[in-house]
């Protein structure tokens, strides 16, 4: 078998695993590669067989279907079917009558309803939102199939969750820790590794770096957005009619991307006597400052934003200052990034205005039924990923989560609300 990297040990025992599997990792040890390496032999090696690949989102779902693709390609090339039949970003068939397909199954797996399989596999399954569940279980009852979940942990509840700590489920476990990995690595990746995972756990609290690299589902970690509540709030449509610019008031946040990541998202809302309506949800991939500033105009001239709220953090900083230079956004443009910063709320004293006030303040329009958000799988993935820490040390939160670029967005449109104790100048900490 042809592969481009080295197996650990622990990739071996998953290549000779049967039955259901629940891969429990911290980030960055290649458990999206021995499964799409797995999957890949399964298909190759076995006729007549069905492999489904599930995620909340299509870029994850096609990202291990690539993966798949490549290793068949390098392994097994003679067997990938041609012509008609050969591989699309959505499906593999084999010359052996086997087939993978991926699926983003969004909130409720309605679109996988019916299907007959033979592998399941679940992608980031501690994200998946609980409703699939009982929608893609079924599809392995006629044929005895299996499961295989991989996953980061997230909150101590759930499928995964279950499926990890109750040995009656039957699922063969695998917990892999990051650290353990790096040391095993030959050098120099050794070296490399165990310099990031060190500067990893400078910047991150103890218990975000134990769950995202030690792999521990831990007591004091607490879903921000329960699963319930954004569902609830997942009632919003996209605006198809044109905006009323002289009798509705838009609001726009930016989340703009930090050097090593892809996506900028621009999220739109309207308020109505307080009350907010989210409108808009735009993703962009690998775009220069210069066209997300672009964006951000485009987007005005057709919603005429009472106000613009960037994150002027990292990149972030080269978009707000180009907004400030425009005569159409520069009365609009107000910089709230994630450090602390001082804002007016009265002539006599001032308000620290923090990351997690943002964050709170959405979870109390959510909770108050205030806010209505777009029924897009991606929001729900983005404020599913949110966790809460607290420390009875200090009395503090701190927030953060794996897939945040949306929920970033949002948090600033939203502080619209509470614009009334914004000073239009803003003072740098």
């Amino acid at each position: 078998m042809k592969l481009n990297f080295e197996l650990d040990e622990w990739q071996k025992e998953v290549m000779q695993a049967e039955g259901n599997l629940c891969i429990n990792s911290g980030r960055q040890v290649g458990k999206s590669a021995i499964s799409a390496v797995k999957v890949a032999e399964y298909i190759a090696t076995n006729p007549n067989k069905k492999v489904l690949v599930i995620s909340v989102t299509e870029d994850q779902a096609e990202m291990m279907l690539q993966k798949i693709l490549i290793h068949l390609f390098d392994n097994h090339k003679n067997k990938i079917s041609k012509g008609k039949d050969k591989p699309t970003k959505h499906l593999i068939k084999l010359t052996n009558k086997s087939e993978v397909r991926c699926k983003a199954v969004g909130q409720y797996g309605i679109g996988v309803l019916g299907m007959t399989l033979d592998i399941l596999v679940v992608d980031e399954a501690a994200y998946m939102p609980e409703p699939i569940w009982q929608s893609v279980t079924p599809m392995l009852l006629t044929t005895g199939g299996s499961v295989w979940l991989i996953s980061t942990p997230n909150a101590k509840e759930g499928y995964f969750y279950d499926a990890y700590t109750k040995p009656e489920m039957g699922f063969k476990t695998f917990h892999i820790n990051s650290e353990e990995v790096a040391e095993q690595r030959p050098e120099p990746q050794r070296t490399i590794m165990l310099n990031y995972l060190r500067s990893e756990k400078a910047r991150m609290t103890d218990l975000q770096y134990a769950q995202q690299y030690l792999a521990q589902f831990l007591e004091e970690l607490r879903q921000l957005f329960p699963d319930q509540l954004i569902h609830k709030c997942q009632t919003a449509k996209r605006k198809t009619s044109p905006p009323d610019q002289k009798r509705e008031e838009y609001f726009l946040g930016v989340d703009v991307a930090r050097m090593g990541e892809d996506e900028s998202t621009f999220e739109v809302l309207q308020k109505i006597q307080g009350y907010l309506i989210h409108c808009e949800n735009k993703i962009t991939q690998k775009t220069l400052t210069t066209e997300t500033t672009k964006i951000v105009i485009t987007m005005d001239q057709h919603y005429d934003f009472k106000k613009i709220y960037i994150d002027d953090g990292g990149l972030g900083v080269a978009v707000f200052d180009q907004l400030l230079q425009e005569d159409q956004t520069k009365r609009k443009v107000v910089p709230i990034n994630n450090a602390t910063r001082s804002i007016e709320k009265e002539a006599t004293r001032r308000k620290k205005l923090l990351k997690e006030d943002l964050y709170l303040n959405l979870l109390r329009l959510m909770e108050r039924g205030e806010i209505q958000l777009l029924d897009d799988p991606e929001i729900f993935l983005s404020l599913k990923s949110l966790m809460v820490e607290y420390s009875s040390t200090t009395n503090q939160i701190k927030i953060y989560g794996r897939y945040t670029h949306i929920a970033e967005g949002l948090i600033r449109a939203a502080w619209c609300v509470r614009e009334n104790y914004l000073n239009p100048y803003i003072f740098f900490a």
